[in-house]
């Protein structure tokens, strides 16, 4: 009987020369500082706030715990339920106005008009600006003294009022004037990046069936833009719960703190009111309030991927 006997050679592996080790590390080497920088300086100081917002710091961080007592002392504080109430007030109209207004400038401009870039810069360009700079503007504007109401008082009209940035009553309705005017333009962007990315055909084949442009919007292009509108809401949702420097800028968050917002607040009583208790807790409760917003998006987002 032949027997047949196969003989292996192995051959040593080949170790992977230093150009290679350093393209597989080289990625991670160049994205370590910034996921560090990332961990320490968000995620890091979000625990340690959460730390201070159980104890009783005042001017200095301080590690008597004392549980919730600054979070029962939050809801008993008059000014804190003013500035959520404010914010409800402003992110409800920021949001919806915002959003009504850059649909329709994105449905304009998607109409293919004349001069569609110079308008579409001119409808970009207040985004360009820091909220300072809006906040500045709006306040020179809207001030009885400076700007709309004595304009009109030159030009005749001494019946003309229009005194809302010093009426405790109104003067948060001024913030919402100057975030709009500020956001819109972004927004319509996003919607127009979106309508420009619809199928041409589907337009056609409905207006082949004799559906009227309206309907078009109404019926088919705006349920597409599902996804736009979801981003829209999260970024102007964002944009309200963290609003600091606008409401700084126009009102301080007067006439007393009429105007006051959750930013504000936060600030005032951890910087400027020795209370870095009080004011840990607002911004957790603030980072609660976005996280509630952000959570179901992501959620959705992931479900309808796995589907």
């Amino acid at each position: 009987m032949e027997q047949t006997i196969n003989h292996s050679v192995t051959h040593p592996v080949a170790r992977p020369s230093f150009a290679d080790r350093l393209q597989h590390w080289l990625p991670k080497i160049v994205l370590a500082p910034t996921m560090l920088i990332t961990v320490v300086c968000i995620y890091g100081y979000i625990f340690w706030t959460a730390i201070l917002s159980m104890t009783n710091s005042r001017f200095l961080p301080s590690f008597n715990f004392v549980g919730f007592a600054q979070y029962e002392k939050l809801m008993d504080n008059d000014r804190w339920l003013t500035s959520i109430a404010n914010l409800g007030i402003f992110g409800v109209l920021f949001i919806v106005i915002s959003i009504a207004l850059g649909v329709m400038l994105a449905i304009l401009l998607d109409q293919n008009i004349r001069q569609e870039g110079a308008i579409r810069t001119i409808y970009l360009y207040p985004m360009a600006l820091s909220f300072i700079v809006t906040g500045t503007a709006w306040k020179w504007i809207l001030n009885p003294g400076l700007g709309l109401e004595k304009l009109f008082h030159d030009w005749g009209f001494e019946s003309f009022k229009f005194d809302w940035l010093v009426d405790s009553e109104m003067s948060v309705y001024t913030l919402v004037i100057a975030a709009v005017w500020q956001s819109s333009g972004f927004v319509m962007a996003m919607f127009l990046a979106g309508l420009r990315g619809i199928d041409a055909s589907i337009i056609k084949a409905a207006q082949i069936d004799g559906a009227s442009l309206p309907t078009i919007y109404w019926r088919i292009i705006l349920p597409c833009l599902r996804p736009v509108f979801l981003s829209a809401v999260i970024i102007t949702s964002h944009i309200a719960i963290k609003s600091f420097d606008l409401v700084t800028v126009m009102t301080a968050g007067g006439p007393g703190y009429s105007s006051d917002l959750p930013a504000l607040f936060m600030y005032a009583h951890s910087f400027t009111r020795g209370q870095i208790g009080l004011g840990a807790a607002s911004a957790m409760m603030m980072l609660a309030g976005i996280l509630a917003i952000l959570v179901p998006y992501l959620y959705s987002e992931l479900r309808e991927k796995k589907s």
